[in-house]
Parts: C-alpha cells; structure tokens; sequence
C-alpha cells in the first residue's frame, strides 16, 4: 500500500473511531500494516485501540468489561463499516496501562466472515513461526496461492500428502501403533 493511501486510511480510521466513541476513554488508535507487527500478514491492517483504564489489574479489566458492554453495538457497526474498505482489517481493542504490564483485556472483532480459514471441519491451531518460516508463509500469499498464512499452512500441508514418502511414513506409524498396543 502506498504511503500516502496509508496514511489517509489511517487519518479517516482514527477520525471515524474517535467520533463513533465519543466520550469514551479512547487514549489512541494504531493503525498498523504488514511489517509493522508479526502479527499483520501482507495485504492485511490491524486497527488497533488502547481503551484508557485506571487502577489496578482487576480494575482495569473490570474498567475495559464495562466499556465493551456499554459501546456493544457500536463494535458490531464499525467492523461491518471496515469490512467495506479495500483491504483486510484486523479490529482489536485492548484495555492497557504503561505503567503495569499485568493482564489485559484484548477484544478482537473478525472481519467479513470471520477469519479465513475458520470454518465447520477445520480446527484453529497456534504455531510460533521464525523469521524463515514467516517469510515463507508471506511469499505464498504474495505470489497469490494462498490468502492468509493460515491457508498458506494448509496448502503447504496438502504439498506433503501428495508425496509417496508421507504415505509410507502413515504406514509406519500405524505399525508402530500397533507394536505399542501388543505392550
């Protein structure tokens, strides 16, 4: 994305939120694109606002659970507003206070219909991947096989099916299930 498209998605998404939340206690809004943060994949923002909360530990949380109930709906219409953007956009609200790094709230609101990937028959699964293994997954969705790095896992999982090694490397571990079983 260019810079300048950037930095007016960025202007517009800070201005729209700050206005929807009037009144609330929004201290900032982070709009991050791919490179930024691990977390963002190519092609992919993630919006994020830090709810200003007070107190200790428990009194933020319970500071944040009451900002989530009383601004509900209002999360339900700024992520349907989001899903008209061009690109993908990740809508995180996270309740933080620099000065303690205990727990924190962090609410994510899914995009169009959910995550890709999400889905009956598929199960979520978290990996921690390095830098390799990020750039690997990153140059299959910029090269188009794959739209996420979830389904670039999946795709690349289908590749090691396809080989004859795999097929017997089942059929050794079903003779090994089998041994172990005879104990």
């Amino acid at each position: 994305m260019e810079q300048a498209e950037f930095e007016g998605i960025r202007e517009q998404l800070d201005q729209g939120i700050r206005e929807r939340f009037a009144g609330a206690p929004i201290d900032r809004v982070e709009v991050l694109q791919y490179g930024d943060d691990p977390e963002i994949e190519p092609g992919q923002l993630l919006v994020r606002v830090v709810v200003a909360v007070s107190g200790d530990a428990e009194e933020r949380l319970q500071e944040f659970d009451a900002f989530h109930d009383a601004h509900r709906e209002t999360f339900h219409e700024l992520r349907r507003e989001l899903d008209r953007l061009p690109t993908r956009v990740v809508l995180a609200f996270t309740a933080t206070d620099d000065r303690e790094k205990g727990p924190k709230r962090v609410l994510k609101l899914a995009g169009r219909s959910g995550p890709v990937g999400e889905g009956p028959g598929l199960t979520p699964v978290m990996a921690r991947l390095g830098p390799e293994d990020l750039e690997t997954m990153d140059t299959l969705i910029a090269a188009g096989i794959a739209n996420s790095r979830a389904e670039a896992v999946r795709w690349t999982l289908a590749r090691i099916r396809e080989r004859p090694a795999y097929e017997q490397l089942r059929v050794r571990t079903r003779e090994i299930e089998e041994l172990k079983s005879q104990f």
